[in-house]
């Protein structure tokens, strides 16, 4: 029994391990991954600093009404007369912290489920894939359109349901990865020593999916900004302080029509931009990290 349990503990570490070195090893020497890594490590830093550096103007000035730049309000102020760049630096936070929430509930359903129905076969298998096709024919915005119409969405609730609506495709990949994984001698090893399902999903099949896992992660994330942003835009979701909010707020002012306040909804779009693109770099360079370790 001792010997059964180093065997298995030296394995899952070492291949964790391995993993994590190969991805850092990706973003490090991939130019475009590593732009990516850093601009995303300083827009976190950002926001999580901002509430601090840069609290929120809690009064409306009626005198700085859509004021252009200066060296008091460097990107000059919104239509209630407030700094718009403490609104930029403590925008982040939120959508970062609900896309996050979205992708690693979309992870969990989706590496779960796929583990298991490709690990167990039979029924459980055609069952799930039989509700994966029909997951993935309904329509995301339009549901969550309908959903508002009956339930009070908050980012908190909206995350949940975008992880939740997340699964089906992921687990359709993650499905195709472990059926090639099954055949490989570890995976072999642990069911000929009676390993639990449980174990083998989570302690020998996991760690070897660490890279593909990252790349959905960031792709997810992607997803749930741009479903934040679009919904917040739509006016469906409650009005609170993240870059999709200044851009709802700035089209509903017009300012478009306003050439000294037009960086009240370029600054908060061309932020969003910036996160989207450093995870998409991120993910592009991860991909080189996702199918060598599943082949090697």
């Amino acid at each position: 029994m001792e010997n059964k349990t180093a065997y298995v503990t030296l394995s899952q570490s070492s291949r964790a391990k391995k993993m994590l070195h190969r991805i850092w090893f990706a973003i490090s020497h991939d130019k475009a991954g590593f732009a990516g890594f850093c601009l995303l490590a300083a827009i976190i830093i950002m926001s999580v600093a901002a509430p601090v550096a840069f609290p929120l103007d809690t009064e409306s000035d009626p005198t700085q009404i859509l004021s252009a730049p200066s060296a008091e309000h460097i990107l000059g102020t919104d239509h209630l007369g407030r700094d718009i760049f403490a609104q930029i630096a403590n925008g982040g936070g939120e959508l970062l912290l609900f896309a996050a929430l979205a992708a690693v509930i979309g992870i969990v359903l989706g590496v779960t489920l796929g583990a298991f129905s490709a690990i167990t076969g039979g029924k459980l298998d055609g069952l799930l894939l039989f509700l994966a096709d029909v997951w993935l024919s309904i329509p995301r915005i339009p549901l969550l359109v309908v959903l508002s119409a009956f339930f009070s969405l908050t980012s908190v609730k909206l995350a949940v349901v975008l992880g939740i609506l997340s699964w089906a495709g992921l687990y359709r990949t993650i499905r195709a990865e472990v059926l090639s994984l099954k055949e490989r001698d570890f995976i072999e090893a642990a069911f000929m020593q009676n390993m639990t399902k449980a174990h083998i999903v989570f302690k020998e099949i996991t760690p070897n999916l660490m890279g593909f896992i990252a790349v959905n992660f960031s792709l997810l994330m992607r997803s749930s900004i741009y479903s934040q942003v679009g919904l917040v835009f739509l006016g469906i979701l409650p009005l609170e302080q993240n870059w999709g909010v200044m851009i709802n707020q700035a089209w509903t002012q017009g300012v478009i029509y306003n050439a000294k306040s037009i960086l009240f909804i370029l600054a908060p779009t061309v932020m969003i931009c910036l996160l989207i693109i450093s995870l998409v770099w991120v993910g592009k360079a991860l991909e080189d990290v996702c199918s060598p370790s599943l082949r090697k």
